[in-house]
């Protein structure tokens, strides 16, 4: 009779100390997002859109209606100064994907990405003016070999694992971003796809690769395989620290999307004039292996 009492008890007393708490989530003005990069020995490309409410229903025609026309974007080497010129593509019937490349008509300004340079983003639109900056490292880092493996304790034998073999060199700050290609498809960066170099440098290192994923598709356990007949190339990219930090940030938060035990985390961008996304430069080598 004790327990059933002191059960009642504790029950009201738990059901006492709720408390309703209710959001009030302000709309907030719409902010320029830029996407922005430049490779070695490519142009640069920038993709300019608008921010939407957290809880739009994300759509075809909502992304179209997203991207920034008619800005004026500048690029410059510290040397030559090039205004971008706007571009489209298609991609699903109906609608096109906006950005901004090397204006072919007025190649006398015009540059491709080199190594161990510095390049600086300007942005003029609606008045306000965005300013940015990145560097094309020197290529410290790529792939030395590329060699495949059964994939371990698995029953189907037509799924392979690849690995990498590369070197560090010495002093910290060595910072890379990787992707991968399978035979025709585009390159697509890992789920976690920057690292740093504070356990391994200075030494030569074997890591498993795993593959580069879509993250517009649902993932499955397929994803971390590669299989006999591919043709699989690993791109490894020298990226400085403030890419470095844009990328881990987003990367965090889209891992924690849904898990109530995750940390709050901000995506450290490198925009001025408050805008979101982040200029990049990225040094690049790739290396490829076929799988027989």
């Amino acid at each position: 009779m004790k327990t059933i009492l002191f059960l009642i008890v504790t029950s009201i007393i738990l059901v006492s100390c709720e408390k309703k708490i209710d959001f009030d989530l302000h709309s907030v003005p719409e902010v320029l997002v830029v996407d922005a990069s430049i490779e070695n020995s490519g142009p640069p490309i920038v993709f300019l859109s608008k921010s939407f409410s957290y809880f739009a229903q994300i759509s075809p025609g909502l992304l179209d209606s997203s991207f920034v026309h008619n800005a004026d974007v500048y690029v410059s080497n510290g040397i030559l100064t090039h205004k971008l010129r706007e571009y489209s593509i298609d991609t699903v019937p109906g609608y096109r994907v906006y950005f901004y490349s090397i204006d072919t008509a007025n190649l006398g300004t015009a540059f491709l990405g080199s190594f161990n340079t510095s390049y600086n983003l300007r942005v003029v639109f609606n008045g306000k003016e965005y300013t940015s900056s990145t560097t094309i490292p020197i290529l410290a880092k790529k792939p030395d070999s590329l060699w495949w493996r059964p994939a371990p304790m698995n029953p189907d034998t037509n799924k392979v694992v690849v690995w990498v073999k590369s070197h560090d060199p010495a002093g910290l700050g060595n910072y890379i971003r990787y992707y991968t290609k399978r035979n025709s498809d585009p390159f697509l960066p890992g789920e976690r796809s920057v690292f740093d170099d504070q356990v391994i440098d200075g030494a030569s290192y074997e890591l498993q690769i795993i593959p580069g994923i879509d993250r517009n598709d649902k993932l499955s356990d397929e994803d971390n395989f590669f299989y006999h007949g591919d043709t699989v190339t690993l791109k490894l990219s020298n990226i400085d620290r403030s890419t470095y930090n844009f990328w881990n940030t987003m990367e965090f938060n889209y891992e924690s999307v849904g898990n109530p035990f995750a940390s709050p985390n901000k995506v450290i961008g490198n925009i001025s004039n408050g805008a979101l996304g982040a200029f990049c430069g990225y040094a690049s080598s790739s290396k490829s292996i076929i799988i027989p």
